[in-house]
């Protein structure tokens, strides 16, 4: 490994680490939701967070749609699951996707890109260190519901 790839590695944890947050505890008594994990896809990066109900259920509305709205469209989540196995060009998340122009892929990278899925590192786009737990979860959670994991 180059001493530019072990820099970047050390980076992105650093960037990790900094980001993560603290486990929020209820103080209201009506219990708690959360989830962790720590993965190694194309860096290490581990994320634990808790919140109340009342609290989950008092997030804005608007942002928290926008995030699901955006991976709840078949080609999106294509990009997102190429973009979490590491950094990807337009034409190899076009290639990914299966999709017939780049343009496509920046219509779609654009919904990404506004919902924070998704992050431009100049020719590249990736899955942010803080956001690869957070969209691992949100897929897992919606391959429940859709009863896949039973």
């Amino acid at each position: 490994m180059s001493v530019e790839e072990r820099l970047a590695e050390l980076e992105a944890r650093v960037a990790a680490l900094e980001s993560s947050p603290v486990a929020v505890e209820p103080v209201d008594g009506s219990g708690s939701v959360g989830y962790e994990g720590s993965v190694n896809l194309h860096g290490e990066v581990s994320w634990r967070i808790g919140y109340s109900p009342a609290g989950v259920l008092d997030l804005p509305a608007a942002p928290t749609a926008e995030v699901l709205a955006a991976l709840g469209h078949p080609v999106r989540l294509a990009l997102v699951r190429r973009l979490l196995s590491g950094p990807a060009s337009a034409a190899e998340l076009q290639e990914a996707a299966e999709l017939s122009s780049t343009g496509q892929v920046y219509h779609h990278l654009r919904a990404l890109t506004a919902a924070r899925i998704a992050e431009q590192d100049g020719r590249a786009f990736r899955v942010p260190a803080t956001g690869v737990v957070p969209v691992l979860t949100m897929l897992l959670a919606a391959g429940d519901v859709a009863g896949l994991l039973r």
